[in-house]
């Protein structure tokens, strides 16, 4: 599989020119703030969306400083989210490293995702980007509507199969469709253009998302977050929800004691993998998530073929490989 590295290869110079902007733009005068930020940035994922904007500019026409707006909004506001998604998840890991809330508490880690979601607005209006606002600002209140939905259902383990895939596409595809589509907004893309890079940013944010939640059912979890995570905050993600639906009543209903349970141990947990895979729910949504793989390269198919338009074919498939 291509590497992540070689992927960046037709951008190389762009994301060093975005990483040095977006990092003297987290700066602050406020001391704290600082050495917060510090952290966040040095434990910093692939910064997979950000190289989506710029592949998705290139592949339109040119990087420009719109490019690098639209990636810095990007960035700020999914940090800003993944801030608060600790909170709400009572998470202390991310990545393999302490979240910001499990070394400075809650009160000051939503001050600092509200921060960064301030500092977002702020970019766009001080440099007239009205449409990458809109663009984002509606893929958070996507996100904020899929993760709401999510707890509302959890409390009651009622998710079926359509249900999960509203709210993935919320939760998950809807910035990534963002990230496609401001990156070619900021290199002129048409309408029609910027419909298809929404598209496929949208197959290919459900099937990023499948992936994640195969890891829970995976014998070599290497996300860095804990296994049985997702069991443990009792979120019904696909490869479960198929296995409930292949289940007598008698099964279902010792698995869904299980998830209900405040505090599932090792064994309970072992019991929930073991059911999902036992009754093919792994295999299940490993054939989803090829199917939307596959949309996704249908529709980049369609743009004319250029080192970008390779790469994100690479990205593509990258986003579906990984390990973690």
């Amino acid at each position: 599989m291509t590497t992540l590295n070689e992927i960046k290869t037709p951008v190389k110079e762009e994301l060093k020119e975005f990483e040095n902007y977006f990092n003297s733009y987290m700066k602050s005068n406020v001391a704290l703030l600082n050495i917060i930020t510090k952290y966040v940035l040095k434990t910093k994922g692939k910064q997979m969306r950000p190289l989506l904007v710029l592949l998705s500019a290139k592949l339109i026409g040119k990087i420009s400083t719109s490019t690098f707006h639209a990636a810095s909004l990007i960035e700020l506001m999914h940090t800003a989210t993944l801030i608060h998604d600790d909170v709400v998840d009572e998470s202390y890991q991310r990545r393999g490293f302490w979240s910001v809330n499990a070394l400075w508490r809650n009160k000051i880690s939503v001050l600092v995702g509200d921060y960064l979601l301030a500092k977002g607005l702020l970019l766009a209006v001080d440099n007239s980007e009205f449409e990458l606002l809109r663009t984002v600002s509606d893929a958070v209140k996507e996100m904020s509507e899929g993760e709401l939905l999510q707890i509302e259902k959890a409390r009651k383990l009622d998710i079926n199969e359509a249900l999960y895939f509203e709210i993935i596409r919320k939760k998950t595809a809807m910035l990534i469709a963002a990230s496609a589509v401001s990156g070619a907004i900021s290199a002129g893309a048409t309408n029609e253009q910027s419909q298809k890079m929404k598209e496929f940013g949208e197959t290919l944010g459900i099937a990023f998302q499948i992936k994640d939640d195969l890891f829970d059912y995976s014998p070599n979890n290497k996300t860095g977050k804990p296994a049985g995570n997702d069991i443990r905050e009792k979120k019904i993600t696909l490869p479960l929800i198929y296995a409930l639906n292949q289940a007598t009543g008698s099964e279902k209903k010792q698995i869904l004691r299980i998830v209900s349970s405040k505090e599932p141990n090792a064994i309970a947990l072992k019991t929930v993998v073991e059911f999902v895979n036992s009754k093919g729910g792994f295999e299940y949504a490993v054939k989803q998530m090829v199917g939307f793989k596959n949309k996704s390269l249908e529709i980049l198919n369609t743009f004319e073929k250029n080192d970008a338009q390779l790469a994100l074919q690479e990205f593509v498939e990258y986003a579906t490989n990984r390990n973690k």
